[in-house]
């Protein structure tokens, strides 16, 4: 945690994301980016490659806690949901390569 109630990680990671003027969040999880339902729990989930800040909200994908995710939609800040166990996807990130799911504002 962050030491300060009702103040996520996922919330401080938006305000600093923000603040250095980031281009993208990145979202480090057990799992490699969103899908439509739990993929530890439903093998027949499906892996969006990317969505809108809209269609996340509509479908309630759960990205991440609602602050956050508020703070990010309203800025404009792009997040990338992908999975930190697999370390080499942070280098395939760094190279600008897809991985993980891609979370946008717009259509």
């Amino acid at each position: 945690g962050t030491g300060s109630p009702f103040f996520t990680t996922d919330t401080a990671a938006s305000l600093r994301a923000l603040e250095i003027g980031a281009d993208v969040l990145v979202k480090a999880t057990k799992v490699d980016g969103i899908y439509d339902k739990d993929p530890v729990k439903h093998s027949d989930a499906v892996k969006y490659d990317r969505v809108s800040y809209d269609e996340a909200l509509e479908k309630r994908l759960g990205v991440m806690d609602a602050s956050a995710f508020a703070l990010c939609r309203d800025n404009g800040l792009a997040i990338r949901v992908l999975n930190i166990n697999d370390m080499t996807n942070l280098v395939r990130i760094s190279e600008g390569q897809d991985v993980g799911t891609l979370v946008f504002a717009g259509e």
